[in-house]
């Protein structure tokens, strides 16, 4: 039988509230802090779930709402759910659609019950309530659920974000509960509340107590300032149980990652580093790498020569991958997107070798240093 899923606490860092851990589940581990690639549609752009996991990667994140419009769910459910169907036999995350109503919002109509969108792909519609999204999260056989939500713009109101949560992300993720199978599987509960600190905190009061799996924090690095974001992030994580992951959803620059991580932050993903792959940024130590400056066109190079992924490895050179970025070859955003998820487990890595050693503070402040300004 497989393993239900669970959390184990292995480290914890003096003078920061930065945490070393454990996650199993019915599809095996992965190690905290961890990053978590995004195959949006069952697939991290470019690449094969064995160059995924050749990277380091162990846990995928996979979404609710675009599944469900292509292939549809109970197409998935009826070939043997997503880790057949996509040949990935680690962990699934799979995000409930809450960020779609923010990110489609013209797209959608909001209500107290659910969320209908006119999908992006036909003009259809789509319903998506608290019980469609676990019906479909379960018939895609998700290792970790997530409660369905509404995730609103930052510079909503106080009193637009209050009845938010009391008359919709609040209820809605009592109803996912309500459904939640036991069978070994993991549901977790998402913080709303914007800039709100108030909120955020009556929000987390409200749920803590709840019996979820773990604690995701929604709705930020949608455009917040920098302070406010560590702001709401060092606050929610004081809420938050400690004997349970905590998961800061969407975000993936690196000095936010290190930063969210002292602040005692467990699980993050974001399609930033794919992204900025595809557009000819490659991700290192001491910054980025942005091919499409001229001053690439015939550097010998490889992106990172500490880099032992197949693509610096490989010998593959800045001005031939500048090439390829240029003249839209699929080869150089496959290349340049193995490089980068590579860099974020490398990252993660280094992270939790820190914290094992107990010397995560200089670690990061040696880190964020040599990164500088992100630019190179």
């Amino acid at each position: 039988m497989a393993d239900p899923f669970s959390f184990s606490l292995l480290d914890t860092c003096s003078g920061t509230k930065a945490r070393r851990g454990q996650i199993a589940t019915p599809h095996g581990g992965g190690a905290t802090p961890a990053f978590m690639p995004v195959g949006t549609a069952a697939s991290v752009k470019g690449l094969s779930p064995a160059q995924v996991k050749d990277t380091g990667s162990e846990i995928l994140l996979a979404n609710t709402y675009h599944l469900a419009l292509r292939p549809g769910d109970d197409v998935v459910r009826d070939l043997g759910g997503l880790h057949a169907f996509m040949q990935w036999d680690g962990p699934i995350l799979t995000d409930s659609g809450g960020y779609q109503v923010f990110s489609l919002c013209e797209l959608t109509d909001v209500d107290d019950e659910g969320v209908t969108f006119r999908n992006h792909i036909d003009g259809k519609h789509l319903r998506l309530t608290p019980e469609r999204t676990m019906e479909i999260q379960l018939n895609l056989g998700s290792d970790i659920i997530m409660v369905f939500d509404e995730c609103l713009p930052h510079d909503a109101s106080s009193d637009t974000v209050r009845r938010s949560i009391y008359e919709r992300t609040l209820p809605w993720s009592e109803r996912c509960l309500d459904l939640h199978p036991g069978d070994g599987r993991a549901l977790f509960a998402i913080s709303q509340g914007g800039v709100h600190a108030e909120l955020r905190s009556e929000h987390l009061d409200a749920i803590r107590g709840s019996p979820f799996d773990g604690f995701a924090i929604g709705g930020l690095s949608v455009g917040e300032t920098t302070t406010r974001f560590r702001e709401i992030v060092a606050m929610s994580t004081a809420l938050m149980p400690t004997d349970k992951p905590r998961y800061l959803m969407g975000v993936g620059s690196v000095p936010e990652i290190i930063d969210a991580v002292a602040l005692g932050i467990d699980m993050f993903d974001c399609v930033l580093p794919s992204r900025n792959a595809r557009n000819g940024q490659g991700l290192t130590f001491e910054g980025i790498v942005r091919l499409k400056n001229s001053c690439y066109a015939k550097d010998a190079r490889v992106i990172d020569e500490t880099c032992t992924c197949a693509t610096c490895a490989g010998g593959f050179t800045r001005a031939y991958l500048r090439h390829l970025v240029m003249a839209k070859e699929l080869l150089g955003a496959s290349l340049m997107t193995l490089h980068n998820l590579t860099f974020m487990q490398r990252l993660m890595s280094g992270i939790r070798g820190a914290l094992s050693q107990a010397r995560f503070p200089d670690w990061r402040e040696a880190t964020l240093a040599m990164w500088g300004d992100g630019r190179q």
